[in-house]
This record gives C-alpha cells, sequence and structure tokens, in this order.
C-alpha cells in the first residue's frame, strides 16, 4: 500500500529543512568570515612589509618566503585532514627527519638514487602505519601516540646519520632549492608543488564523497558509523598518507639544504599546527577548507618575513608570535561557545541562588 502523503505546509509557514540544514548555514558563514579575514590579513601583512622595508618585495626576499613555507605549507595538508577527523599528528617533523637522514646515510654508501627514493618513501608509509595502527586499533589517543612517536622517530634518526652531515648529492636535485619553478619567477619548486597538492586536496575534500565521510567523523564518529563510514579505515590512511608526504619532503627540503644533518626539521610540527589551525580547521574536527589553510600559510610566511628584517627580531623571537598564533587560532573560534557556556553556568547559579533565599525565607 502506497505511504500516506504529509499535508501541504500551510500558507505563510516555513518549509521544513534538511537535516542539518540549520547547522551548515551558520558554519559556512562562519567559514566565509574566517576566509575573508585571513585574505585581509595577508593583505596587511604585505603592506606592513612593504612599508617597513624596501627589501621585503626583493626578488630575492619573496623567493626566500616562498622557500622557507612550501615545505611546511605541504606538510599542512595532511595534517588538515587529520584534524578533520578529530585526530591529530605530532610526528611528523620526526617523520620528516628519518626519511632526510636515512636519504643522506644511504647516499653515503653509494646507493642508486632511484632505490633511495623507494626506500625512504616505505619508510615514511611504515612510520604512517604505526602511527595509524596504534591509534585505529590498539585504541590509544592519537595526541598521546604521535608525541611518543615524534621522540621515537628523532632518535632512530639521530641513530642513523649520527653526527656525520653529507653534502654531497647530484646537482640534479640540489637545483630544487635554488632555482625557480621554471617559467614562474620568484616561486620555488616546494610553493609549486604545494599549489598543485592544494587543488588536488581541495577537490577531494569538498567535491567528493570522501570529502563528506571526513567532515562527518569529526562532526561525529558514532553517528558516521551508523551512516556506514568506515571511520577506522578512513583513520589509518590518512596517517599513512601523512608519513609518505612527509618523507617526500624530508627528502624535498633535504635537496634544498644541499645536505642532510642531525637536527633537520626541529620545530616544524609546531609551525605546521599553527598553520592548520590559523587557517580555520577546527582542533575537535569536522570544520575547516584548503582555502583558509592555504591563505594561512601565506600570512604565516609573510609575517614571519616582515619580523626578520626587522632589526629587533630573530628566528628565536619569532617563536614567540607563533605561540601566540597558536593559542589565538584555537580560542578565538571557540570563544562564542565559551562565553554561551559561561552565560548559561551564571545563569543556573543565580537561579539556585534565588531558590535558596525563597526557601530560607519561608
Amino acid at each position: 500500500m502506497e505511504p500516506e502523503r504529509s499535508a501541504a505546509p500551510a500558507a505563510g509557514a516555513e518549509p521544513p529543512r534538511a537535516p542539518g540544514a540549520g547547522a551548515a548555514a551558520p558554519r559556512l558563514r562562519r567559514l566565509v568570515r574566517w576566509e575573508l579575514a585571513l585574505g585581509i590579513a595577508l593583505v596587511a601583512v604585505f603592506v606592513l612589509g612593504i612599508g617597513s622595508s624596501s627589501e621585503f618585495t626583493s626578488s630575492y626576499n619573496l623567493f626566500t618566503l616562498c622557500t622557507n613555507i612550501g615545505d611546511i605549507a605541504i606538510l599542512a595538508l595532511p595534517m588538515t585532514l587529520i584534524v578533520m577527523v578529530g585526530e591529530i599528528d605530532l610526528s611528523v617533523a620526526s617523520t620528516l627527519a628519518i626519511s632526510a637522514e636515512t636519504l643522506g646515510y644511504l647516499w653515503s654508501h653509494g646507493w642508486p638514487m632511484g632505490l633511495i627514493l623507494l626506500v625512504v618513501i616505505a619508510i615514511g608509509l611504515v612510520a604512517g602505519a604505526i602511527n595509524g595502527f596504534l591509534v585505529t586499533r590498539v585504541g590509544l589517543p592519537s595526541l598521546a601516540v604521535t608525541i611518543g612517536t615524534l621522540s621515537l622517530y628523532r632518535g632512530l634518526a639521530n641513530v642513523v646519520l649520527g653526527p656525520q652531515t653529507v653534502s654531497n648529492f647530484p646537482a640534479f636535485f640540489t637545483n630544487l632549492g635554488v632555482e625557480n619553478f621554471p617559467g614562474v619567477p620568484l616561486l620555488s619548486w616546494s610553493v609549486v608543488i604545494f599549489v598543485v597538492l592544494a587543488i588536488v586536496t581541495g577537490v577531494v575534500l569538498h567535491m567528493t564523497p570522501l570529502g563528506r565521510s571526513l567532515y562527518a567523523i569529526g562532526l561525529g564518529r558514532e553517528a558516521a558509523l551508523h551512516a556506514g563510514i568506515r571511520v577506522q579505515r578512513v583513520k589509518m590512511a590518512l596517517f599513512v598518507l601523512s608519513g609518505v608526504v612527509c618523507s617526500l619532503v624530508g627528502m624535498l627540503y633535504t635537496f634544498e639544504l644541499s645536505s642532510a644533518g642531525e637536527g633537520i626539521g626541529i620545530g616544524f610540527e609546531l609551525k605546521v599546527v599553527t598553520i592548520v589551525l590559523l587557517g580555520g580547521v577546527s582542533i575537535f574536527g569536522g570544520v575547516g577548507t584548503i582555502l583558509g589553510v592555504a591563505l594561512a600559510a601565506f600570512v604565516y610566511a609573510g609575517l614571519h618575513s616582515v619580523l626578520l628584517l626587522s632589526s629587533s627580531f630573530n628566528d628565536n623571537d619569532f617563536q614567540v608570535v607563533s605561540g601566540g598564533l597558536l593559542i589565538l587560532s584555537v580560542l578565538i573560534p571557540n570563544l562564542p561557545s565559551f562565553v554561551q557556556r559561561t552565560n548559561e553556568l551564571v545563569r543556573r547559579q543565580r537561579a539556585r541562588a534565588r531558590a535558596g533565599a525563597v526557601e530560607r525565607a519561608t
């Protein structure tokens, strides 16, 4: 028997909304405002840079700016997807280090470069798989797991190469760090690679069922499971992807420096997390865009360049700015909900106080 049809809505009544439509609109408006603010911030940083130093717009400074941010921006792409599903990977810099130092070790022992590249990619894959296994199969929190592997992979990297520095790589590879991308002046290879990967990642995240699954997992794991999404498999794949990307960036960064040595990539994890959260990706998952992350990367790089051109700042001082940006990027998006919870708590306390006063009076 045909199911009974619902009656038509009365004149003037609001038509029924699709589930989640009410929540989606505010989120969309928030993201548009956040990205617009990042765009304004980027313009402001460049205006500040031009006004503070004539060297800011020099071809050398702009190329250096691109070179410095390109590798970190590439690392931010898989980190964005991982944070989107409510997890985090703090071992990215250590995975980069073990990849870079393995590259140097194998090259110094006469291995062919083609085979070295395959081995280094395999190392990144295994490193990401270990993180993914401990998080998805063992059930450990990703924060604790990747803090542990941050130290583990960094220690293994130092054991592999030790205090030795390897710098006799083929010129074909080391030119990646000193030459601009052919036909695109001022842009480094790493930035061009980032732009291409950002477009691909953005299409996957915003225009495919897989991307919608990532948002769904971040917004609610149980709901995603009930919707038929294989949450554990997706998270495992993201950690493996992060490891592979870190290994590739490790090789690229080594070639840009023309050397592999102890301590490579130290502090990159803080920069990557700062860029991702500054880009509007919620630390709780389910919210964010690739465009926001891309804008945040260039805001971060531009601000870094402006401050370094100032005589009163150096790289160590910029850590204060980076930490402040990280705190603000977590605080600002969650400030409305914090204020709402605080107001609700105050109302409840006042209601209890009034009830107590009435009870004492009677």
